[in-house]
């Protein structure tokens, strides 16, 4: 399972994105493997498309991908609240290695240098 961060969805979306071909690519590379993501990532995604009043469209296209939310369990803020304060990534970041941690994940898809070099730290793979 590879856990996404929202900077590769938001990217697969917006073909304006310096980072579309990329992400395409990371998914494309995923095709066998199962997608995943935190409830609070999959926001992240929705709100530009929500903003347009797309926000069906974009919903059906996660779907359609086969990107499954990843529930918050019942201690997630205590969860998070832990991952930030060792870790110093911001909160939607922690949701991300939350999720992958809870899934359980081998690996996480993003962008962001300082999500990956975290997640390689604690042995993930980053695609």
């Amino acid at each position: 399972m590879i856990v996404l961060d929202a900077s590769v969805l938001i990217a697969h979306l917006d073909e304006r994105d310096a980072h579309h071909q990329a992400a395409t690519q990371v998914l494309v590379d995923a095709a066998d493997s199962d997608l995943a993501a935190s409830p609070v990532t999959i926001a992240e995604v929705l709100v530009g498309p929500a903003r347009a009043k797309r926000l069906r469209e974009a919903q059906a296209l996660l779907d359609a991908m086969g990107v499954r939310e990843i529930a918050l369990k019942a201690d997630a803020a205590s969860s998070l609240a832990t991952l930030r304060a060792e870790t110093g990534l911001k909160l939607p970041d922690c949701c991300v290695l939350l999720a992958a941690r809870d899934a359980p994940a081998r690996s996480v898809a993003t962008f962001d240098e300082g999500l990956a070099a975290v997640a390689r730290r604690i042995g993930l793979q980053v695609r």
